[in-house]
């Protein structure tokens, strides 16, 4: 996705061929970028058909490769030019047709001239070196520090195969591709098929690989390097997994295998589809730009999210069964059905996420998947979905360039959430059939999202028009609350109240289960439990009158809505005093969940929360809610941080309380050492005071040790960073030292996070300017970029607002990737005056991408959001 910086322009025609070929551009061209627009894509879509690549490799491990694409394709008609892309190649030779041509090529694309083809079949031959990517698109090349091994990968979502090949790179022009690679001897080369030959050839060995099935551009992918590799055949199909052979011993085979086992027949069975590929691979790689990504059976995913340098814990693990089971439903839902433009990229993500999740409850050990997806993903679309920059869930993409523009929490778990709920409106098996009947009738083409309602509609027999409209072309997240009256002991009336955003007031039809629960020295019991479909503003439930008066009505019971609870009054009297004798772990997620809210609503005090946790957090025993409530402790701690100097008395206190606790309970949990490392990483970073700096150390040292804790390298590496952002004497030693001891990818890119965090205006100066000036590596930088201000920094961070307002356009036209990492630096203060500056700036109408813009408008809201708890504060 990255904008082309140079351009590289014929000069001369050789023949009278070429001059054919160097013809100027029709009406409807392109703008000279790698981007592609809706418009131009459907013209091209509707031009050409029946695609094959014949792709051939040459690779040596240096910083470039060279290749020849060819391409064959049927052409409706020869009226205008046809753009083939290529981003940032040396071309070296060009066939048309047979016909040797000088290429009319500007860095991004070739102009085909119309005059050189024919309607019917063509054949493109384009032979280019290329220097290899070095921020995780197109063919990424890495080079390991601890070996000095070279690995390869590729990664090509949205728009960036033509960063490794000649081709239409759009999703509704899938082909076949049949591949050919040049690779040192002692190298691992994988791609969506399994090789038919590998033969000698010197120092090298040459791997042929049949074509593929048809795929789109983004799901095709190879990889190649000197990968360890792990074999298992306990599925129907052989599965593989791959990983540099430095980091080979971290990692566990067993637990993939399991996992992706249990994936594949859980799909087949769901589907009623075969697995529509030969093979299962997995690869592990770094520098990673995302968590992972589904290209067709040959799946990638990032080092520094699974692998572990110690024992993997279950929320490790939980999370890498998870992603493998979201890449998996991909392979159907995605790579076999695949999005005819990248409007429709919120389905196939907001699909396997649903898909994945429902796969992963079914793992024994992973019973409460939901109620993680409850705590952590569904949260992050309810804080999306009430910002400034909320947006539908389906919406218009202009361009390729455009197509990560709203990714985010909405596009996956609103839309994952929103799914769910209509399965639940209609009947799971139904559902079921819907997705089956879709999969079946467009497997190996492209549909649209209509295609997915309208197989959804005929298997229910139901109109889905109107829910279509409500759901996914309104943005906007709904209010519940319960209103009833009681009358001798019992339910006189009882309704459910449904609200909406004022600025988004569709109210939407949704089907709920409403808990009745009484409560007594003992705790809460659940007296009632009914289902409820409700739309409109007001539904009346009559099944509940006669019941007795409830000390506690949950009106989303199990979670099955997509909504924000609002509790009555007599509810959340009974929440604070019950919190910890609710007996459903899933329903007391949620009624921690209603009282964060209230905080960040402006209801609740966030002393009056901390309070309450401080009281209740030692007492849960629940894994999964200790992660939740843990992650409510350390957005506290963020806004003590960044409280004004007026609270400091509260705030100091507050947060050693936040740290001894967390210490007390990694202590307490010594029988549980899931539960034990949990409180203990919460420790580390809520560590708080000179006692906690001295006992870090102590860990550190071998000085001290927790009974039954283990402290491995990435908790060494986390408690450095620690001590060397509280400014601990000693601790910018540390790092050199533990850089010595550790002195791998992860090593290295820990030491950076470690050293940025530092209290020093220098420090934070310098890797401003090699930011700026792109002087480190991207996956570097992006690091930088993430930790370079801690909250508490708030002076460090005021002395460097002005330049960081500066810096960001020019950020910002590095391209998306830079982009997303650079939002992290838009300054933050957590005062009326940093909310004033990020409106002063956007007043200015600096040029900035439609992403940066928006990141700069969130940003300010949840500033504004800060400011209004902090002020709070005694």
């Amino acid at each position: 996705m990255k904008l082309s910086s140079q351009v590289w322009v014929a000069a001369a025609a050789l023949t009278l061929a070429s001059c054919a070929a160097t013809t100027g551009h029709h009406s409807g061209s392109r703008d000279a970028t790698p981007y592609i627009s809706a418009e131009q894509a459907a013209a091209r879509s509707a031009r050409i058909s029946n695609i094959s690549y014949e792709l051939d490799f040459a690779l040596t491990g240096a910083t470039e490769f060279s290749a020849t694409s060819t391409v064959t394709f049927d052409l409706t008609d020869t009226l205008s030019p046809l753009t083939l892309d290529l981003n940032k190649a040396q071309i070296t030779g060009l066939l048309i047709n047979g016909a040797k041509v000088y290429p009319n090529y500007n860095g991004s694309y070739l102009m085909l001239n119309s005059r050189l083809l024919v309607s019917g079949q063509n054949r493109i031959e384009v032979s280019f070196t290329r220097p290899h990517s070095t921020n995780g698109e197109g063919l990424h090349r890495f080079e390991d520090p601890v070996d000095g091994k070279v690995y390869l990968y590729s990664h090509f979502e949205p728009a960036a195969a033509q960063q490794m090949f000649a081709v239409f790179d759009q999703p509704d022009l899938k082909a076949s591709y049949k591949v050919k690679v040049k690779a040192p001897a002692d190298w691992q080369v994988i791609t969506s098929m399994r090789e038919s030959t590998i033969s000698d050839e010197g120092a090298f060995k040459v791997w042929d690989f049949p074509a593929t099935p048809k795929l789109s551009p983004y799901n095709f992918s190879l990889h190649a390097g000197p990968y360890t590799m792990w074999q298992d055949s306990r599925a129907k199909y052989p599965m593989r997994l791959f990983a540099r052979q430095s980091i080979a011993d971290k990692v566990n085979p067993e637990d993939w295998f399991r996992y992706t086992a249990l994936g594949l027949d859980y799909f087949e069975g769901y589907f009623g589809i075969a697995y529509p590929f030969e093979k299962y691979d997995q690869l592990l790689v770094p520098d990673f730009l995302y968590g992972a990504m589904e290209n067709a059976a040959a799946i990638t995913f990032s080092e520094s999210g699974f692998v572990s340098s110690g024992e993997m814990s279950l929320k490790q693990k939980q999370s890498l069964a998870g992603v493998i089971m979201h890449e998996m439903a991909h392979q159907w839902f995605g790579d076999l059905v695949t999005m005819k433009w990248w409007n429709g990229l919120w389905l196939n993500e907001s699909f396997a996420s649903l898909m994945g999740t429902m796969a992963l409850e079914k793992i024994p050990e992973f019973a409460h998947a939901w109620q993680s997806f409850y705590a952590g993903g569904k949260q992050r679309a309810y804080t999306q979905d009430s910002l400034v920059t909320t947006h539908p869930i389906e919406v218009p993409v202009p361009s390729s360039g455009n197509a990560f523009d709203n990714i985010d929490a909405i596009t996956y778990q609103k839309g994952a959430a929103s799914l769910r709920q209509l399965s639940i409106l209609l009947g799971q098996e139904t559902f079921r059939r819907g997705v089956s009947a879709y999969l079946n009738e467009f497997s190996y083409r492209n549909a649209t999202l209509d295609d997915f309602i309208q197989s959804l509609a005929k298997a229910a027999g139901k109109d889905l028009s109107q829910w279509t409209q409500d759901w996914l072309y309104q943005p906007g997240v709904n209010h519940i609350q319960a209103e009833f009256d009681c009358e001798g002991g019992q339910i006189s009336r009882f309704s459910l109240h449904q609200s909406a955003p004022e600025q988004y007031p569709v109210l939407r039809e949704q089907k709920v289960q409403v808990a009745l629960f009484d409560a007594d020295r003992h705790g809460l019991h659940r007296d009632r439990v009914v289902e409820v479909t409700f739309k409109g503003a007001k539904t009346e439930v009559p099944a509940l009158i006669g019941r007795l008066c409830p000390k506690l009505v949950y009106p989303n019971y199990q979670d099955w809505g997509y909504l924000k609870v609002n509790l009555d009054s007599r509810s959340f009297d009974t929440v604070r005093t019950y919190l910890a004798q609710t007996e459903d772990p899933l329903l007391r997620a949620m009624l921690w969940q209603s009282l964060w809210d209230s905080v960040e609503d402006g209801k609740l005090p966030l002393q009056d929360f901390i309070t309450t946790a401080l009281v209740n957090a030692p007492k849960e025993q629940d894994l999964q809610l200790s992660n939740q409530i843990i992650d409510k402790l350390r957005r506290s701690a963020a806004y003590l941080h960044s409280a004004p100097p007026t609270s400091d008395k509260f705030t100091r206190k507050a947060l050693l309380a936040l740290s001894q606790m967390s210490l007390r309970r990694a202590m307490e949990s010594r029988g549980d050492s899931e539960l034990q490392g949990n409180w203990f990483d919460a420790y580390i970073s809520l560590a708080y005071g000179g006692e906690a700096i001295g006992h870090l150390e102590e860990l550190l040292d071998g000085a001290s040790r927790i009974q039954g804790l283990k402290i491995d390298q990435d908790r060494r590496w986390d408690m450095i960073a620690r001590l060397n952002r509280l400014d601990a004497l000693g601790a910018e030693r540390r790092i050199r030292e533990e850089l010595a001891r550790d002195n791998s990818d992860a090593g290295q890119k820990a030491a950076i996070r470690a050293k940025v965090q530092r209290p020093d205006g220098s420090i934070k100066r310098q890797w401003l300017s090699k930011i700026a000036a792109g002087s480190e590596p991207f996956p570097k930088l992006r690091i930088a970029m993430d930790y370079l201000y801690p909250p508490e920094q708030q002076l460090l961070a005021q002395a460097s607002s002005d330049t960081r307002f500066a810096m960001l356009s020019e950020l910002d036209a590095k391209g998306p990737v830079f982009a997303r990492s650079a939002a992290a630096l838009i300054p933050s203060s957590c005062t009326a005056a940093g909310v004033d500056a990020i409106s002063n700036y956007l007043a200015a109408k600096p040029k900035l991408s439609s992403g940066m813009e928006r990141a700069l408008l969130e940003a300010r809201q949840l500033q504004q959001r800060c400011v209004n708890v902090v002020t709070r504060l005694p």
